[in-house]
């Protein structure tokens, strides 16, 4: 598979189509085939092209080292679509990607069309906070990801994977996961030890505020209400933002429902 080599690392890739770079960025546990079902769409459309993040499959990490951390991934992705040499690109990020996409914006914004964030993982700051109080507190996905890395570091990778599958895609998500879906999971399981100390800034409204691309907000209609309102807090700051809600989806719409899912996003990658 191809490859670009950008600070010192391998960055893995596969693309479809021709025409406006579109990157695609994974979440937690995930790597470039978390698109699987968005790249001949979209790539029927643009040049599409998922990457895998530092240290994430087909990389074999032991999760020693200190360089698996949300600014190291943004420092990565900008210099990867430097190295593109195609000019900006329109930026796609799921969870943990939409938190690396939204730095990519924010940072480097001349090397961004267009920002999809997917329920971009992260927390708020008190200037981002929406008014109204939350039904429920915010899932500390800190706590359950360490606990989860504790299980992986003795082997028990299935054990330690599940729990926190089961509160972000709802009761029983590992189950109901299909095995290539699970075995994507296990293959990156190692990356949690690495996370687990990055330590992530949350979102400000300064940060949101500095973003020039226009922005696609995506949520799914069944996700945990904590991404709602990430959601929520980066809506009432981004200049330029449309909101989606993919139905009979939870935090994996891409996946839960990608039809819709990809007429929404194409949709807007199109509106000019």
């Amino acid at each position: 598979m191809p490859s670009l080599h950008v600070n010192g690392t391998d960055m893995r890739f596969v693309e479809r189509g021709t025409g406006v770079p579109l990157l695609l960025v994974h979440g937690t546990l995930g790597d470039f085939r978390s698109w699987g079902l968005q790249m001949e769409p979209f790539g029927a459309h643009y040049r599409t092209i998922a990457v895998s993040l530092r240290h994430c499959w087909p990389e074999r990490w032991d999760g020693e080292g200190d360089d698996f951390t949300v600014q190291q991934h943004t420092k990565d992705i900008a210099a990867f679509i430097a190295a593109l040499d195609a000019g900006p690109v329109h930026l796609m990020g799921h969870s943990r990607g939409g938190h690396i996409a939204f730095r990519v914006a924010q940072t480097f914004p001349d090397l961004v069309r267009k920002l999809v964030l997917v329920e971009p993982g992260g927390a708020l700051d008190a200037t981002l906070e929406p008014p109204h109080a939350p039904k429920r507190p915010p899932i500390a996905l800190g706590p359950l990801y360490a606990a989860a890395a504790e299980r992986i570091r003795l082997g028990e990778i299935d054990e330690g994977l599940a729990p926190t599958i089961d509160v972000t895609h709802g009761p029983d998500g590992w189950a109901k996961l299909p095995e290539e879906s699970r075995q994507r999971r296990r293959d990156n399981a190692r990356t949690l030890l690495g996370q687990i100390r990055e330590q992530r800034a949350p979102f400000a409204r300064s940060d949101a505020e500095a973003i020039r691309a226009p922005t696609l907000l995506v949520a799914g209609e069944r996700s945990p209400e904590s991404f709602h309102r990430i959601l929520d807090g980066l809506e009432s700051a981004l200049r330029d933002v449309r909101r989606v809600v993919i139905p009979s989806a939870s935090h994996g719409s891409n996946v839960d429902n990608p039809e819709v899912f990809n007429r929404e996003a194409l949709a807007f990658l199109e509106d000019r």
